[in-house]
């Protein structure tokens, strides 16, 4: 009988929670509130691992590369960009080089998995 082989893939491994504020402290009172809802909804987590998935089906874009290329998941590049920094502290991806973005023509960080 053989045995059936696994490698364990970034999906095998509990993403970190984030408890970093997603509002600045300069921010009004309604991005607090709106801030605070979306962590508890779970939502801010659930993206974080959508992105996470993302840079890992996609290495070496940008966040409004991937955007673009993940648009059927939903999210947009300014959830994308909000969550790529939550998921380097997760230990889950890691900033690249910088290069002309091919979505937007600015100059862009590049994102990695870990």
């Amino acid at each position: 009988m053989s045995e059936l082989i696994r490698q364990e893939s970034m999906f095998d491994r509990p993403l970190r929670r984030i408890e970093t504020p997603a509002a600045r402290a300069s921010d009004d009172d309604t991005s607090h509130i709106a801030a605070d809802i979306h962590t508890a909804s779970g939502k801010r987590h659930s993206n974080m691992a959508a992105v996470v998935g993302m840079v890992t089906a996609s290495p070496g874009h940008t966040s409004a590369e991937l955007a673009h290329l993940h648009r059927h998941l939903g999210l947009t590049r300014h959830e994308v960009a909000r969550r790529l920094p939550e998921a380097v502290t997760a230990g889950a991806v890691t900033k690249g080089y910088k290069r002309r973005c091919a979505a937007n023509g600015s100059l862009a960080t590049t994102w990695w998995p870990v």
